[in-house]
């Protein structure tokens, strides 16, 4: 009997994560391997269960979905990843598929269009909404399109990105520095280089543009 594709969910909302799981361990070639709260417990749990496919959300806490996408895709390059997302902002359709998703899907998707995209991405095939579709080709076809805030967000270091997120979850220096094990001047370094790299003023600021990005839930 052939194995079952092994799925990882990584969303922060626990009644996405139960409805999602009870769809998918009704198809008997499908088994939820485990499910994460956040990016970072996402890199973490995909490293020790080393799952076939992730199912991701974007808008997480601790690391979003588009930079643990990057560390998996890094560490396990053969696990499949697919987007799960309310979220469809053009900025980073193209970046994400540039990592390598297998997919891309809006939260209004259909039951069986999200078992279709997990059977097509283990069949080395990718499967998107229309709407994705569009985004995708218009950044594709018309890359200066994108605002010089979003390019100069992509411009930050991973780093960089991490302690954009934390501010932007409204976690002060100190808890920054317990959380990444660096020395208060290192954060304050960080959040100096992010703020004049975005040409932000404050972190009320900074926390509006994460929104905006979709990188943060505006009910976080």
């Amino acid at each position: 009997m052939k194995k079952p594709i092994r799925i990882l969910l990584a969303d922060d909302h626990t009644i996405v994560r139960q409805g999602m799981a009870r769809l998918l361990e009704e198809q008997p070639d499908l088994k939820v391997a485990g499910e994460a709260t956040n990016g970072l417990a996402a890199v973490d749990m995909a490293l020790e269960l080393e799952p076939d496919i992730i199912i991701m959300d974007i808008a997480m806490p601790r690391l979003n979905g588009i930079e643990a996408a990057k560390r998996v895709r890094k560490l396990l390059p053969q696990c499949k990843i697919l987007i799960l997302s309310m979220y469809s902002h053009e900025h980073y359709v193209h970046q994400l598929m540039e990592t390598g998703i297998s997919g891309y899907l809006l939260k209004d998707s259909s039951g069986q269009d999200i078992i279709k995209a997990i059977r097509a991405a283990m069949d080395n095939k990718t499967m998107m909404s229309p709407s994705i579709s569009q985004k995708f080709e218009d950044a594709f076809l018309s890359p200066q399109k994108k605002l010089t805030r979003e390019k100069r967000y992509e411009s930050l270091s991973n780093r960089e990105r991490e302690v954009f997120q934390l501010i932007a979850e409204g976690y002060s220096t100190k808890k920054i520095t317990e959380m990444l094990y660096i020395s208060t001047s290192t954060v304050k370094t960080h959040r100096a280089k992010i703020m004049e790299k975005l040409g932000l003023t404050s972190p009320v600021e900074l926390g509006r543009f994460a929104i905006k990005l979709g990188l943060v839930d505006p009910n976080f």
